[in-house]
């Protein structure tokens, strides 16, 4: 095993650098070693990327939300939700009413998704942090007041604190349509325009908070009743652990979702997108390769005298074959370690320094950059297995050619 790799390991590092052989074979590391860096690279922008998108989602999203497994709304006073409150001690439980609803300010209108939460949500929300315009109160002294999306305030063409009142509409359960008088069969509420957030565009599309009060007004139900529970954690709290707890309590009659349950679709398209990126680039190293492939073919033929000599002296093919082997797998691993360093090199840089700013008005300066070990270490697998494949072929290929085993 050694002879093999000390061989191919003087024929890497001959000193004939004017060799066209050796020419090749750097530029074949060196293309390796710019793939490798750009695999690594783009992985951890677009990691960043998503962890900005999952940040934003985050945003107005529970750490556990509970919903009911048939209709649309349930009661909250019954035994089985009190003993999830008690499983989740030192946890915020907040109770929130959600409908959509047409919105009238002005002379605009729209249709929102309303959504109505207590003082608790008000309290604990990091949606404060994507204020705007204004702030997120819900009340002001007894006048109630609401929070849209950014999206949604531009289209209705509201700003905080405005005299014009932002108007509610929705039909009501009991009172029966009347064609001469139709109105008296919509509820409306008005409330004061307090603040604007922007944080993922669907949520700033469509959403509008309110006071839970007045989402139950709106919506006719009494004060024990929601369309589902928020449950917000400690750090220090497991999750998982928790959810396992808290469905065995409440039983089939609810459901119980962690955020990626909440944003299923949106985990699995970002898995999938990083995966097809991956296999693109991938692709792209498998092309530079062929650089190898030629280098290799032509070390092959330069040394052929040399592997008479080994079969003179009694080596095997197996031997021999092993020494070319070894040499393109050796300039492919070489490129990938040079470009590994690259890239983690480059991305470090961009996340201490921000060299690369991002295009327009957006809400990062610099694009965004996360490391991820097993980015690193599938990169590495890729373009180890790329490397090993370059290097068998041009060696049994040429293994089937007369001169090769020619003594």
């Amino acid at each position: 095993m050694r002879l093999p790799i000390f061989i191919a390991r003087r024929y890497l590092f001959a000193k004939k650098s004017h060799n066209v052989i050796n020419i090749i074979s750097i530029i074949s590391a060196s293309g390796i070693a710019v793939g490798t860096a750009a695999l690594i690279i783009i992985l951890s922008v677009y990691n960043g990327f998503g962890e900005l998108i999952k940040s934003l989602y985050g945003a107005g999203e529970a750490d556990i939300l509970i919903l009911p497994a048939h209709g649309k709304s349930f009661r909250t006073d019954t035994i089985t939700l009190e003993k999830a409150r008690e499983l989740a001690a030192g946890s915020h439980f907040c109770e929130v009413v959600r409908e959509n609803v047409f919105v009238k300010y002005g002379n605009s209108e729209s249709v929102a998704e309303m959504k109505g939460v207590d003082s608790i949500f008000e309290k604990s929300t990091v949606l404060r942090n994507f204020i705007t315009d204004g702030e997120f109160t819900l009340w002001h002294g007894e006048v109630p007041q609401a929070v849209a999306g950014r999206v949604l305030a531009q289209e209705l063409r509201m700003r905080p604190h405005f005299i014009e009142p932002i108007t509610l509409y929705f039909p009501s359960r009991y009172a029966p349509f009347s064609p001469v008088n139709p109105m008296s069969s919509i509820n409306r509420r008005s409330l004061s325009h307090a603040g604007t957030f922007a944080a993922e565009r669907n949520m700033d599309r469509n959403l509008l908070f309110v006071p839970i009060s007045v989402a139950r007004e709106l919506t006719e139900l009494d004060e024990k009743e929601v369309s589902s529970i928020e449950i917000y954690t400690p750090d220090k709290v497991d999750v998982n652990e928790l959810i396992k707890d808290v469905r065995a309590v409440l039983g089939s009659d609810y459901i119980v979702q962690d955020r990626y349950g909440q944003n299923e679709t949106l985990y699995k398209m970002i898995r999938a997108e990083k995966l097809t990126i991956y296999m693109i680039l991938l692709f792209v190293v498998v092309i530079i390769s062929f650089n190898l492939y030629g280098s290799l073919t032509m070390l092959i033929i330069e040394k052929e005298s040399d592997s008479d000599v080994l079969r003179s002296m009694g080596a095997g093919e197996s031997l021999i074959e092993k020494i070319f082997l070894y040499e393109g797998w050796m300039i492919s691993i070489l490129g990938m370690l040079a470009g590994i360093s690259l890239g983690i090199t480059i991305c470090l840089i961009q996340q201490s320094a921000g060299l690369v700013k991002m295009p327009g008005n957006f809400m990062l300066e610099a694009y965004p950059v996360v490391l991820k070990f097993w980015d690193i270490a599938a990169v590495a697998a890729g373009v180890s297995a790329v490397g090993y494949i370059s290097a068998v072929l041009p060696v049994r290929n040429f293994r089937k050619k007369e001169s090769f085993f020619y003594l």
